[in-house]
């Protein structure tokens, strides 16, 4: 049967900043083969293996997999495009791993978005394999580093082991931090994956991975790389059996996963109520009915808004998650162009709007000497609006945390955008509580004020999730 390539890359070529990495570089990798990619710190085996799975912007040329229905298929080129990887096993320099999560969840996770299909016993029984089973309900934060660096390895090897279709796997130094049974159970189940068929690659400095690799590049400081070949011996190490594929879900999974953190930890949510609800009690204690009077009722429609508005614009708590042993850098390379839009929507407030809008209205709406009662059924069109605001901001912090200080400095000024939708919304509940709700759409009506802070939101939201894809 004919040996099929799982990875082309045609000449790559790949800058950090004005320092050239990689140049003209041509590789492709089969079926059936470990390639270890070996050299200096600091020579691009990292930056080689990241960019194959698409997570590094390149100057020029391009990268092909091959999937299971269209052949191959672009992954990335120079040209900006981009699409997401077929299934395939990753594991980082960093485990890539929340400690949020427990190790039952991560491997049920991975397999997931890599559309196998599993049990709770074939999970438990890859778990024990790698001497996880008795801490399966355990917190990844509750492990040592070891235990940490074998589930962050066994998370990538996992998708290839329960595959029956060829399947790359990505190992970035997966050795270190392994005890010496750890390091020999990699070897062989290396070797007895690719008895099946799928492609490695291995980014490494440990002498005995690189002796089992069938071909080897060689990285030196002066951009040259070098190919050997060596002959390996037919493994016949028994690893667990594969299952069927089924569909992937990976959106999906990133969604439930961003929501058990937050269940678990509910930490962007104190972040935001807490200033949110300071902000109303401070509103009730030191502004009166006078005061409202005297100032109009422009300022009492911001008081209503404010705490609403504060809640949406604090940094998520998504972000430090993703910080976390290059979580994000792991969930980015698996959901591929999509990552930045999802994580735009899952780092928003979405539960906090519409309560803090309705509870400021209770509180504060004492404080005004008149006020039409039907206002309160109108309050869920500037909480609709609010919501476009909070995927905007997510959008923007998210945008800021991925560049460097120098340039974060600089479009975390970005967020003063968002006062503009504010203004309008609070114009627009001004009109509502003046003059009642009309569904005119002229400059002076609340449903055209609203519709701009919409729009505003929108604009700004696009061109944070784009923009940097480009």
């Amino acid at each position: 049967m004919e040996v099929q390539t799982l990875i082309q890359i045609s000449g790559l070529e790949i800058h950090r900043g004005n320092r050239l990495i990689i140049s003209d570089f041509d590789f492709e990798l089969s079926e059936g083969e470990v390639v270890t990619l070996v050299g200096p710190n600091g020579c691009g085996k990292t930056t080689l293996l990241e960019s194959s799975a698409g997570m590094h912007t390149i100057s020029s040329g391009s990268i092909y997999w091959r999937d299971d229905l269209s052949g191959m298929k672009l992954v990335r080129d120079s040209d900006g495009r981009r699409n997401p990887l077929p299934p395939m096993g990753l594991t980082l320099q960093k485990n890539g791993i929340s400690g949020e999560e427990t190790v039952q969840e991560r491997m049920k996770t991975v397999l997931t978005v890599s559309g196998c299909d599993f049990d709770d016993i074939k999970v438990q029984e890859l778990l024990d394999c790698w001497g996880l089973k008795h801490r399966s309900s355990d917190r990844v934060s509750q492990l040592s580093g070891g235990l940490a660096r074998r589930l962050s390895v066994l998370s990538g090897l996992a998708p290839a082991l329960l595959s029956k279709k060829s399947r790359v796997v990505l190992l970035d130094e997966p050795s270190e931090g392994l005890d010496k049974s750890a390091k020999l159970l990699l070897i062989n189940w290396l070797r007895a994956l690719i008895s099946r068929g799928h492609g490695i690659i291995v980014a490494t400095h440990d002498s005995d991975l690189i002796s089992i690799a069938d071909r080897i590049l060689k990285f030196s400081n002066g951009k040259e790389v070098n190919l050997s070949s060596q002959p390996q011996p037919e493994s016949n190490f028994i690893i667990p059996n594969s299952t069927n594929n089924v569909p992937i879900k990976k959106v999906s999974s990133l969604f439930n996963w961003a929501y058990r953190m937050e269940k678990r930890n509910p930490i962007d949510t104190i972040n935001r109520l807490i200033p949110a609800i300071l902000a109303l009690l401070l509103s009730h204690a030191l502004v009166s009915e006078d005061e409202i009077s005297i100032v109009g009722t422009d300022f009492f429609s911001a008081l209503i808004l404010l705490p609403s508005f504060i809640s949406v614009v604090i940094p998520p708590a998504l972000i430090s998650r993703y910080a976390e042993e290059n979580c994000g850098r792991w969930w980015s390379a698996v959901i591929g162009p999509k990552f930045r839009l999802s994580s735009s929507i899952i780092g928003s407030s979405i539960l906090l709007p519409i309560p803090l809008i309705y509870l400021s209205w209770f509180i504060l709406s004492d404080n005004l000497a008149s006020v039409d009662d039907s206002v309160v059924y109108w309050l869920w069109l500037p909480c609709l609006v609010m919501y476009f605001v909070a995927i905007a901001a997510s959008s923007l912090h998210l945008l800021v945390s991925d560049l460097r200080r120098s340039g974060a400095s600089v479009v975390s000024l970005l967020l003063l955008v968002l006062v503009w939708p504010f203004i309008e919304l609070v114009d627009s509940l001004e009109m509502i509580i003046l003059n009642g709700m009309s569904w005119g759409f002229s400059l002076e009506e609340p449903i055209f004020m609203m519709f701009l802070a919409g729009t505003i939101s929108l604009l700004v939201w696009i061109v944070s999730v784009y923009l940097p894809e480009a």
